[in-house]
């Protein structure tokens, strides 16, 4: 059999929520959960911290505009 990663940010008992059916999820989990190796990781996204870093670099960037500016 490959390999196969799933990641999703839902719990397990949250997963019904979007399948639909709890005897789907039920049965999706089973097969899935067979023989694997779950890993939960908590702690702050990368991407959000990434995007945030972004975000703060922009605003510092970002030229101030004068409203009552006019060219010499």
């Amino acid at each position: 059999m490959d390999p196969l990663l799933v990641t999703s940010n839902l719990p397990f008992d949250e997963w019904t929520s979007v399948l639909g059916s709890e005897r789907l999820t039920g049965a999706l989990l089973d097969c899935l959960t067979h023989h694997v190796h779950i890993l939960e990781m908590n702690g702050e996204s990368y991407r959000l911290a990434a995007s945030k870093k972004r975000q703060k670099q922009t605003v510092q960037t970002k030229p101030i505009e004068k409203e009552d500016a006019r060219p010499i």
